[in-house]
């Protein structure tokens, strides 16, 4: 048994110093790299990435309405989901049940999700008259 431990030991300590060395070795190096000269006010930027943080064209606006598209599709599908639960259940009170639960909780989601996006566009609102951008 203290041969095995000591094995153990010994080996886990070999693979930790191994898997140091190749995470140094394979890291990237840091480039503070800099513009210089004529190309000073020069900014590069990828096409299509917003300028702003905040307003109608913001990142957070955009990630808010794709958050609200997912969540209301999901939420749509699942009252379909429920619905049709609903038609197959057969009288099975424990079928009804469940299926009335995913409706409620489908309509629940989808309540949420117009509140969390009401939320997020007035503080963003509000971050902007403040900024003044």
């Amino acid at each position: 048994m203290k041969l095995i431990k000591r094995l153990y030991e010994e080996t886990s300590w070999k693979v930790v110093t191994a898997g140091l060395y190749v995470a140094a070795v394979l890291s990237p190096a840091a480039a503070f790299a800099q513009l210089r000269g004529p190309f000073e006010d020069q900014r590069t930027q990828p096409e299509g990435t917003p300028e702003k943080l905040l307003g109608s064209d913001g990142v957070f606006e955009t990630v808010a309405n794709i958050l609200l598209l997912v969540t209301g599709a999901v939420a749509v599908i699942m009252l379909i989901i429920g619905g049709f639960r609903y038609v197959v259940s057969g009288g099975d009170s424990n079928a009804v049940q469940g299926a009335k639960d995913t409706i409620l909780y489908a309509i629940i989601g989808i309540v949420v999700a117009f509140l969390a996006f009401a939320a997020i566009n007035f503080v963003t609102e509000q971050l902007t008259e403040q900024s003044g951008v």
